[in-house]
């Protein structure tokens, strides 16, 4: 398969897979939002889900405030954010438009009508309506494109480049989820004892586990109170449980080695690297040395993954400047480069 019809198909599925995780943050934090709670606490909530997506100093630079409908906003429908819902379904049909002849019609249906309906929605009004309704429907579509992949296309090279780029977003979005929770308690400087404090922690966890489907899992699986050590469990260990790092990095080592050529040794001797780490780590060894602390250098990790596959498979992402960009400044960079026609980079660690 030639590169570039790879890139398209794996920029494609990963975006399409971003937009459904930035739908389930945005709908966490929405839900938790209508907790009775301080101003202070809430807006906390907003400021942790945009420092970890390394888009706070983007929206303070247009938003004088934290306020939930603007952030709301900002994250879904901002065509000058590069990372909000909009643009990412954008850039998924844009993508699937490239490498048209590559699948089904009945997948190319599906992120176009998927596209057009978003335009609609968002025209009238359903942010300021139902901020809710609009966050399940980007999942919904997400499952269904995923569904409408299993369903129609030939187990080929395309088949599992698209596999590819929705297992590392996946695993990316997964960590984030994860951390921006402990972004909120290091910002308010640990847990509380206080029993409201506890109160507003238990129903973020919970919040945390439905933004991931993984509150009934989670009853299921432990059949007790909701911890953040068995929510980090769930989220990182459980390899049964298919948005799991380790379940995310099981299907990435498979697909890998499924479309293995001669320059991709780096890659699978990575993600082997990667993925036999998460297995043998221990829930109580992540706690300490501290969850985001072992967040962060996993996401380290991904992102080079990322970037090796990029080198390996696809057409290699724009070379990195000297100085530190932000995220959307590098996604900028990336669109105007001869890759992809919508291609961003995916988010740095």
């Amino acid at each position: 398969m030639l590169s570039r019809t790879a890139d398209h198909l794996f920029w494609m599925a990963r975006y399409t897979e971003r937009a459904e995780n930035t739908a389930r943050m945005l709908d966490a934090n929405y839900q938790l939002a209508l907790v009775p709670q301080s101003d202070e606490y809430a807006a906390l909530g907003w400021k942790a889900m945009l420092s970890i997506s390394e888009l706070a100093g983007i929206y303070a630079a247009a938003h004088p405030s934290m306020a939930s409908r603007d952030v709301i906003a900002f994250m879904s429908s901002d065509r000058d954010n590069l990372s909000s819902i909009v643009n990412c379904l954008r850039a998924a049909r844009e993508n699937a438009r490239a490498v048209r002849g590559s699948i089904t019609t009945e997948l190319w249906e599906t992120l176009n009508t998927t596209w057009l309906e978003a335009q609609r929605m968002l025209a009238d009004g359903v942010l300021e309506r139902d901020p809710g309704e609009f966050f399940e429907w980007v999942k919904f579509r997400s499952h269904l494109s995923r569904g409408v992949q299993l369903g129609t296309m030939l187990r080929d090279e395309a088949f599992y480049f698209m596999r590819l780029g929705t297992f590392l977003e996946r695993a990316d979005n997964t960590a984030r989820i994860l951390d921006v929770k402990y972004e909120m308690l290091e910002q308010r400087g640990g847990a509380s004892a206080q029993p409201l404090a506890q109160s507003l922690d238990y129903y973020h966890w919970a919040a945390v586990l439905r933004s991931v489907s993984g509150f009934e899992v989670y009853r299921k699986v432990y059949r007790d109170v909701i911890v953040p050590e068995r929510v980090a469990h769930l989220l990182i260990l459980c390899a049964d449980w298919p948005r799991s790092l380790a379940a995310s990095l099981d299907e990435l080592g498979q697909i890998i080695g499924r479309v293995r050529n001669a320059r991709s040794a780096q890659a699978e001797a990575m993600v082997a690297r990667l993925h036999a780490d998460v297995r043998a780590v221990q829930v109580a060894d992540i706690l300490r040395q501290g969850l985001h602390l072992w967040l962060t250098e996993f996401l380290a990790r991904i992102n080079e993954l990322g970037s090796c596959i990029s080198c390996d498979f696809l057409v290699p992402l724009a070379p990195e400047p000297t100085v530190v960009q932000t995220q959307s400044q590098s996604q900028a960079a990336s669109q105007s480069s001869s890759q992809s026609q919508s291609q961003i980079q995916p988010h740095a660690a």
